[in-house]
């Protein structure tokens, strides 16, 4: 029974674990760095313990790291090599810090890397939707209202609608980011040392851009961050989800407005005919789990007091593969968008002559007659049959179909990705890996 409970208790974690393995490295070397600062390691110590780890980083980075059997977890596995290497210093590591606040600080690195990759991933979407806008800006389809024929729409702003979502997805984006960085390391378990422990120094040689400066707060925040990365995740999920319905719908027969890629589609065992749309309803199905993220992670934290419990370990199950799960989504969605065929004579077809009408009914207006005098004049010859539309659109407020505003949107995108400063982590990180 005893092995039962082990496997309970342990889980994944040591799976799991493995995601953090090069953030567990790098705070190990930031924290070795400040405890030779206050005396608790001699510079040669110092020297060798950073070495080693440097060479461990290099074998993750390769590859090449495991957990061995019977190692609890990848704090214990990265200690025990270095003992294995160095000897007894390899044991001094571990002073003033618990494994609550470096399985803290592992997160906060990991998260902060991975929401740099999905911050890539988002840019190489939002350039490629809007390159389409452009390309497609004078293509106009119908737009909709309760899946209702409504008004003259165009690709470019279809389009470049999905390109802005995803300019506030990343604020959102933004301030998880910030959230995220922010140093945990210091507060031990939950209540700091009677080392006196430099957390300054220990926060800039990261690259925090702060610490969490309360101790009970570092370990209070534990899933509070993961939850709020979750909702910033979904938030972007939610855009890709919608997306990607709208290209199915609009990819079927009865729309024939867009056709995907072949490859992307595929084939009925039974009918020669059939292309379904495969890769976008497995990328909407996924993105629609990842909008459940928030949900999943409040539950399992939900109504815990401050301090650590072992409930939070469930936490790296949801958490740590979301990041790549959602870049899957992102990459597909790019490569699919960058090659889709857009229909470019949609409005022959007479069933969409009667989303022109609010262009007759404005054209009437701009000569002087009242609007509501304007709406019943058009909307009796269409119920005579009697409406002959003019498919000349005029829009030119910003916006609009014939003022799309994209390179606003690119230079509010661009602004916001510049406020995350990631080149102050990276430099950081530099100097820790080869100084």
């Amino acid at each position: 029974m005893n092995a039962e409970i082990e496997r309970f208790t342990i889980g994944r974690d040591r799976e799991m674990d493995l995601y953090l393995a090069q953030d567990d490295v790098l705070g190990s070397m930031a924290h070795i760095t400040m405890l030779e600062s206050i005396g608790l390691l001699e510079a040669d110590e110092l020297k060798a313990l950073l070495a080693q780890l440097r060479q461990i980083h290099a074998d993750i980075q390769a590859g090449n790291f495991v957990i061995e059997e019977g190692i609890e977890d990848v704090h214990s596995q990265v200690e025990l090599m270095l003992t294995r290497a160095l000897g007894d210093i390899g044991k001094k590591i571990h002073s003033g810090r618990s494994r609550n606040d470096q399985v803290l600080v592992d997160l906060k690195l990991f998260t902060r890397r991975q929401i740099r990759a999905v911050v890539d991933d988002i840019q190489a979407l939002f350039d490629t939707l809007q390159q389409q806008s452009e390309r497609y800006k004078d293509v106009l389809m119908p737009g909709y209202t309760h899946l209702q024929v409504a008004m003259p729409s165009s690709f470019g702003l279809w389009f470049g609608a999905y390109a802005e979502s995803l300019v506030d997805d990343m604020m959102m984006l933004q301030a998880a980011y910030k959230q995220a960085n922010r140093n945990p390391l210091g507060s031990a378990a939950g209540y700091g040392s009677s080392f006196p422990l430099d957390r300054t120094l220990t926060t800039r040689l990261l690259g925090f851009d702060s610490m969490d400066y309360n101790v009970v707060y570092a370990q209070m925040g534990r899933g509070k961050m993961e939850r709020n990365v979750a909702f910033a995740l979904a938030s972007v999920a939610g855009t890709v989800a919608k997306l990607a319905f709208d290209a199915c719908m609009f990819s079927s027969q009865n729309f024939a407005f867009v056709k995907l890629p072949d490859e992307c589609t595929t084939g009925s065992s039974i009918m020669p005919h059939k292309k379904n749309p495969d890769v976008f309803e497995l990328t909407r199905a996924k993105c629609n789990k990842l909008q459940a993220l928030p949900q999943q992670i409040m539950m399992i934290m939900n109504n815990l007091p401050c301090g650590y419990f072992r409930d939070l370990q469930i936490l790296k199950e949801v958490f740590l593969p979301a990041f790549a799960e959602l870049r899957d989504c992102l990459q597909m969605t790019a490569y699919i968008i960058s090659r889709i065929q857009v229909n470019t004579h949609i409005l022959d077809d007479a069933r969409y002559d009667l989303m022109f009408s609010v262009e007759e009914v404005n054209r009437r207006v701009v000569e002087g007659i009242p609007f509501r005098d304007a709406y019943k004049q058009v909307g009796l010859e269409i119920a005579a049959g009697e409406f002959t539309p003019d498919k000349q659109v005029h829009h030119t407020h910003e916006g609009s179909i014939g003022n799309l505003c994209n390179p606003q949107v690119k230079q509010l995108m661009q602004e916001v990705v510049e406020g995350f400063h990631f080149d102050r982590v990276a430099e950081a990180e530099e100097k820790l890996l080869h100084s």
